[in-house]
């Protein structure tokens, strides 16, 4: 019996990607190796703390690296570091700004929630944010006009989450930034090319270390050095209750060694089209393969439900197979408009087999 099963539970199958709700990742064998070396003996946090940031700068071309709890918390950190900098007392003081500008812009299109919203994030940080713009229209001439003495960053969030028509560049941002003397926070939190955000000229990049890199329920702020000194700074202040272990930081760090190895050199495209393949012949579903909307190199099975054919709509679909034993998740973003899709990264093949088992079963008698 599993350490699962002696709770009661059941492992999950996960078509839907790599989810905090199920769990991020499944660990590479190196990967829980260095955990549990690490859980076996003492070390200097802090200066474990340094040398993990020289382990991110490598991975990502950044001058350092501080690991982070996850991209949730690399968010809140990074705004403390832009309000407090290094300083103890306005450390201490977080929340609280005080006198210093705590002024987050943020596209409104990127006020999203991730599993919490990300305001929320800015907040625990010390800033508040002002949304800039309207949800599905905005320009750098919106961004540029919201900008105050009070402006202590501006925030762009890289998501499948996010509003991706009417917004605004990046490279804009940036450019709005380097022109007010504005730092500029990216969070990449999914992303899968650790060197491109770094290299776009945003101060501040915050990533997942649980979803494409394939660590523990971890993440990392990376950036200029002094940016991210501060980063490590805030760990005595709002940052004490997301304090990161030492058997978390030395699996982000065998993760970030070994990213890229044995990954699927054409993003899933060639499975997901057999089994995209497979489930357009039953009733009620018409499956294709979409590339990520977000433009990293994943390729999804698609599926479009009909509800007259299939007898149930998307969302009762998705329901139904998670319902059961054992649980099958499928990527849910769209099941309101009738779209539920298949992530190829988490899912087996045996597990690929099971969940298709389990779908003929549901529409077979349709």
């Amino acid at each position: 019996m599993g350490v699962y099963e002696e709770l009661g539970l059941s492992p999950a199958i996960n078509a839907s990607g790599k989810m905090t709700a199920l769990g991020g990742s499944v660990l590479d064998d190196t990967v829980v190796a260095a955990m549990a070396e690490a859980a076996r003996s003492h070390v200097v946090m802090d200066d474990l703390m340094k040398v993990a940031g020289d382990v991110i700068a490598k991975a990502t071309g950044a001058e350092d690296g501080c690991p982070t709890t996850g991209a949730a918390s690399g968010i809140a950190i990074a705004v403390a570091a832009l309000i407090a900098g290094a300083d103890p007392d306005r450390i201490e003081r977080l929340p609280d700004p005080g006198d210093r500008p705590d002024e987050v812009l943020l596209l409104k299109g990127h006020s999203v929630n991730f599993g919490a919203p990300v305001r929320q994030m800015v907040a625990l940080g010390g800033g508040r944010v002002v949304e800039v713009g309207s949800v599905n229209k905005v320009s750098a001439a919106h961004v540029e006009g919201a900008v105050t003495g009070r402006t202590a960053a501006l925030l762009y969030i890289q998501s499948h989450h996010t509003v991706h028509k009417g917004t605004v560049r990046l490279a804009d941002m940036i450019a709005i930034g380097r022109r007010h003397g504005i730092p500029v926070i990216v969070d990449a939190a999914a992303e899968d090319d650790l060197r491109h955000w770094p290299a776009t000229g945003a101060d501040l990049v915050v990533f997942s270390g649980g979803k494409a890199i394939g660590g523990p329920t971890s993440g990392f702020v990376c950036g200029s050095r002094a940016l991210v000194e501060a980063c490590r700074a805030q760990y005595t202040g709002i940052a004490r209750p997301m304090k990161v272990g030492k058997e978390t930081v030395l699996g982000l760090l065998q993760a970030l060694r070994r990213y890229g190895v044995d990954e699927a050199g054409d993003g899933g495209r060639e499975r997901m089209t057999a089994l995209a393949a497979r489930l357009d012949a039953l009733p009620g579903l018409t499956a294709a393969v979409e590339r990520d909307e977000a433009g990293r190199s994943i390729y999804r099975a698609v599926l479009t439900v009909d509800p007259a054919a299939a007898g149930r709509d998307a969302q009762d679909i998705a329901r139904e197979l998670a319902a059961g034993s054992p649980p099958v998740f499928l990527r849910d973003h769209q099941a309101n408009t009738g779209r539920l899709s298949i992530d190829p990264r988490p899912i087996t093949a045996d597990e690929e087999a099971e969940l298709a088992r389990r779908l003929t079963a549901l529409l077979g008698a349709a």
